[in-house]
């Protein structure tokens, strides 16, 4: 999925870098800032949510946007998701996605 993802993004004129765990995607954070963050919730070594927390703790006015099936566990305010965070569920479709990132990255 990551890699269609990253197409769909890429063809939109997007520059995307993917990773294929939470901890690596945090690793590489620290390095440089990045406009937004797209993470699913379910992820090896550092949940998406978790990963969120963290990088917003970085740069606060990251924007972050959760793709997942589990759309009330992002929502539950206990899991101190960062706010605003944009949940786009499974399924989706691939245009949807674009649409959404493009409003995230242009709202102030």
């Amino acid at each position: 999925m990551r890699t269609f993802l990253t197409k769909a993004l890429e063809r939109a004129g997007y520059h995307v870098q993917a990773f294929d765990n939470g901890l690596s995607a945090y690793e590489r954070l620290r390095e440089e800032p990045f406009s937004l963050l797209l993470t699913d919730i379910v992820m090896p070594e550092m949940d998406g949510i978790e990963l969120a927390r963290r990088a917003t703790r970085l740069d606060p006015d990251l924007k972050v946007m959760f793709i997942t099936g589990f759309a009330a566990v992002a929502l539950n305010h206990e899991n101190d998701v960062p706010r605003p965070a944009k949940v786009l569920s499974k399924p989706f479709h691939l245009r949807e996605l674009v649409r959404e990132v493009g409003r995230m990255l242009e709202a102030a």
